[in-house]
């Protein structure tokens, strides 16, 4: 593999297969991999849905044969702060395979997204990293990224989330 022969791209729906493999590369990367529900059907109703709910970007390493080979990804979303009065964009999921890294990919990938964030004058960019991920978190750091201090997030789902929405009336 040459370092910093790559493109970025948006994904298709033909990349459903493609995106959900990602994910769950990511997911065993994370120790997270039995909490993978997601399959190539619900990518496809959510991520190529009008609307979508959500966008990917497709890093694709060239090989020194000329042939691309799939190297990483980046799933984002639209949200809005209410404190700039602009939307932004969140960052959900950042995957460079082993293989790839190094080879400036992951900056790639982020570099496409803050075009983005720029042309849909979005006012930021945000994600989350696990504690214990030293190397992305040297990473974001590399970049310019900062700690965000004080929030804590929380998540509101499964048997929880539908006991909160059948429980009681409003008003």
């Amino acid at each position: 593999m040459s370092a910093g022969r790559f493109r970025v791209r948006a994904a298709e729906r033909k990349d459903a297969s493609l995106i959900l493999s990602f994910i769950r590369e990511l997911a065993d990367y994370e120790k997270l991999g039995d909490q993978v529900s997601a399959t190539v059907e619900k990518l496809l109703a959510s991520l190529f849905a009008e609307p979508a709910f959500a966008e990917v970007l497709i890093a694709e390493a060239v090989a020194d044969n000329g042939a691309m080979e799939a190297a990483g990804f980046a799933l984002y979303f639209h949200n809005y702060s209410t404190f700039l009065g602009q939307p932004g964009i969140f960052l959900e999921d950042l995957f460079v395979r082993p293989a790839f890294r190094g080879l400036g990919i992951g900056v790639g990938l982020l570099r496409e997204l803050a075009k983005k964030t720029i042309e849909k004058n979005c006012g930021r960019l945000d994600w989350m990293v696990l504690d214990w991920n030293e190397p992305a978190i040297d990473f974001y750091h590399s970049i310019g990224a900062r700690r965000v201090d004080g929030f804590m997030p929380y998540r509101l789902s499964g048997d929880a989330l539908q006991r909160l929405a059948q429980s009681g009336q409003n008003g």
